[in-house]
């Protein structure tokens, strides 16, 4: 069955940097987008950056947009998000999401993800 499995979640200062990594299993990972969301409690889930497996090309939301970069190593089955310049409106759960049956050009951000990984908590304070 599909697995992911997140890890590099901590505490971070403002201004810092993490890298998330997501561990993929139980599917053929090159023809899955991929992508992480996030979550602060009482909030909605946000979509925040995605690879689509139709066009090759690295979406992300306006609130990450030049500070995140997604990126996934086929050979490994992980994709990771590099998250730089962390604010504290940064804080929250992070999750991995993929999907097999998304197959339209343009952005993945948001598609409605069969599966999920647990999640990793990333929490930017000083």
């Amino acid at each position: 069955q599909v697995q992911l499995v997140e890890s590099g979640g901590g505490l971070v200062q403002p201004g810092g940097s993490l890298r998330l990594s997501c561990a993929a299993s139980g599917f053929f990972f090159d023809d899955y987008t991929i992508g992480w969301f996030r979550q602060v409690p009482g909030k909605e889930r946000e979509g925040i950056a995605c690879i689509s497996a139709i066009d090759g090309s690295a979406y992300y939301a306006d609130s990450v947009k030049g500070r995140f970069t997604i990126s996934r190593d086929n050979a490994k089955n992980t994709v990771y998000l590099q998250m730089d310049n962390l604010k504290p409106e940064d804080t929250a759960v992070y999750y991995c999401v993929t999907d097999g049956a998304f197959n339209r050009f343009g952005t993945c951000v948001n598609y409605d993800y069969d599966y999920w990984g647990q999640g990793t908590q990333v929490t930017v304070s000083s």
